[in-house]
């Protein structure tokens, strides 16, 4: 499959499709269906894509790029949710049951967006019904997330939050090497500190301290390697 790049939004939706977990299993012909009903649209990097409360009438997958799910609390503070990357969704609540959005979703770089209206796929889901319990599987995974979430946010302590993300990070978006894991950083240190519930300047002093005890290594503001990875580990048990 050829990479899709600045040409993508004249292509069909083959490309969007191949990505997504939920279409994995399909039949070469529903297959088709979807490809040919998919709409492809470019976010520059701090769009928003939706606001809470919209309607949620379409399933959203990100064909190349990133983009935040986040919501605002009490305090008027982002607290971002979950990050999502290429062949990943999100509206797919709207494939069950039309409703609207209880969180917003931003651009964290430039991003190609494939949309599937719910009401083009509702026959496809129909005649497919193993997309619902693949659906049913990633809103399990999420789930699972959000209870993590919310237990490091109110548990546990600034390291072990620190700890947990980075963990993350490397398992979705870190790259092994020799020295370790580098990780191409999705959020900037505000979003990271607004992730995990801390200040901005508690998050910068953790990794500075971190980087003198020789467990990362910060390169740039966008990437960190993780030279280590048993430290971290080692801090959630």
């Amino acid at each position: 499959m050829p990479h899709c790049d600045k040409d993508c939004l004249k292509c069909t939706g083959k490309y969007c499709v191949s990505k997504v977990y939920i279409f994995s299993t399909l039949q070469p012909e529903a297959f088709k269906k979807i490809s040919d009903i998919i709409v492809t649209r470019k976010y520059k990097k701090g769009q928003v894509i939706f606001f809470e409360g919209d309607v949620e009438d379409k399933l959203y997958i990100v064909n190349h790029g990133k983009i935040k799910i986040y919501k605002y609390n009490r305090e008027g503070r982002e607290q971002i949710l979950y990050i999502l990357s290429d062949g990943e969704f999100v509206g797919d609540m709207s494939l069950l049951k039309k409703g609207s959005f209880q969180f917003n979703a931003e651009a964290l770089e430039d991003t190609l967006i494939c949309t599937i209206a719910k009401n083009d796929f509702d026959s496809i889901v129909t005649n497919n019904p193993e997309i619902t319990l693949k659906i049913l599987e990633v809103l399990h995974d999420r789930l699972m997330n959000l209870e993590n979430l919310i237990q490091n946010l109110s548990t546990k302590d600034v390291e072990a939050r620190i700890a947990s993300m980075l963990l993350g990070f490397a398992r979705d978006f870190g790259e092994k090497n020799g020295d370790g894991v580098t990780i191409d950083l999705p959020l900037n240190r505000e979003e990271m500190a607004n992730y995990i519930g801390v200040t901005r300047e508690t998050i910068s002093r953790k990794l500075t301290s971190l980087q003198d005890e020789d467990v990362i290594q910060l390169i740039g503001n966008r990437k960190i390697l993780i030279k280590n990875l048993v430290f971290f580990e080692d801090m959630l048990r």
